[in-house]
């Protein structure tokens, strides 16, 4: 099963995630099909960067987002959509 998650980089206490399409059954820093975005716990959800055509891509033909990456996308488009209508 193809999955959509988050890779941890960076250094001891200090977590950078790369948003990753792997097989479910590979490591979690492991190898992986494509890195699709980035996001940063010590900034705002906002600053994350996705490429939501590729997500939609993935998801289209099956693949499953987990959990903690859909929070992320939800409080990242939530920011966009804030930003818009703020701009608007």
């Amino acid at each position: 099963m193809v999955k959509v998650r988050l890779a941890r980089h960076g250094s001891k206490k200090r977590p950078y995630y790369h948003i990753v399409v792997t097989d479910s059954e590979k490591a979690r820093d492991g190898r992986f099909i494509e890195q699709i975005g980035t996001y940063d716990p010590a900034k705002p959800p906002a600053e994350a960067r996705i490429d939501h055509e590729r997500l939609a891509y993935w998801t289209g033909v099956g693949a499953k987002a987990t959990e903690s990456l859909g929070r992320v996308i939800r409080e990242h488009k939530k920011a966009l959509d804030a930003a818009l209508a703020a701009t608007a």
